[in-house]
């Protein structure tokens, strides 16, 4: 997406999708562009999220940026400095309810704010606060997986280990992209059956 910048103005833009989709990876792609551009950006991540790196965001194919990682809104707001242009949040799903409202107040102040994040919880639920930055959003990216039940386009994510927890790290193994059709939101309950 290519984006006319106008001086001291900001939106919002939002990357979102079911696992599998490339949303990290779209994510990385428009905050290289930016740091090509030599704009000044800074990205961020929540805090428990380690699955691959400590002090990086990276896609399930591996692409990578340096990132901060961050306890929540409030933390990601008292983080951003001055001269910062742009800024970049990963896993926007896990951010509490203040997430909306800090990207506002970023907005506000003329900064690009670009959240990349799940859509959908395991259930096919809208997955707070992901729905609320849609509403707000200047630019939506809507991405979708291949199913790898059939091949069609993917939208869901299912969970494949037994838990009722919503929120449950994981990747490959833990969960698959589905489409419509061959996702099942009581085996994301339950889990697989015993072999």
């Amino acid at each position: 997406m290519d984006i006319v910048r106008h001086p001291q103005t900001g939106w919002i833009e939002v990357i979102t999708g079911s696992m599998f989709s490339g949303k990290s990876e779209e994510l990385i792609r428009r905050l290289r562009r930016a740091q090509i551009a030599r704009q000044k950006v800074q990205i961020f991540k929540p805090r428990f999220d380690t699955r691959y790196s400590d002090d990086h965001i990276v896609s399930h194919s591996d692409m990578r940026i340096p990132s901060q990682q961050v306890a929540d809104s409030k933390d990601l707001l008292e983080q951003v400095l001055p001269e910062t242009e742009i800024i970049g949040i990963d896993e926007g799903q896990f951010f509490d309810q203040d997430l909306p409202g800090v990207c506002n107040q970023l907005a506000n102040m003329g900064k690009r704010v670009i959240v990349a994040g799940l859509d959908q919880d395991y259930l096919g639920k809208p997955f707070e606060p992901m729905p609320q930055l849609l509403a707000v959003a200047e630019y939506i990216t809507k991405t979708l997986a291949i199913c790898v039940v059939c091949g069609n386009p993917a939208n869901h994510t299912q969970r494949l280990v037994a838990s009722q927890d919503r929120v449950l790290l994981g990747a490959q193994g833990t969960y698959e992209a589905r489409c419509r059709h061959c996702y099942d939101p009581e085996l994301s309950k339950a889990g697989p059956a015993p072999v």
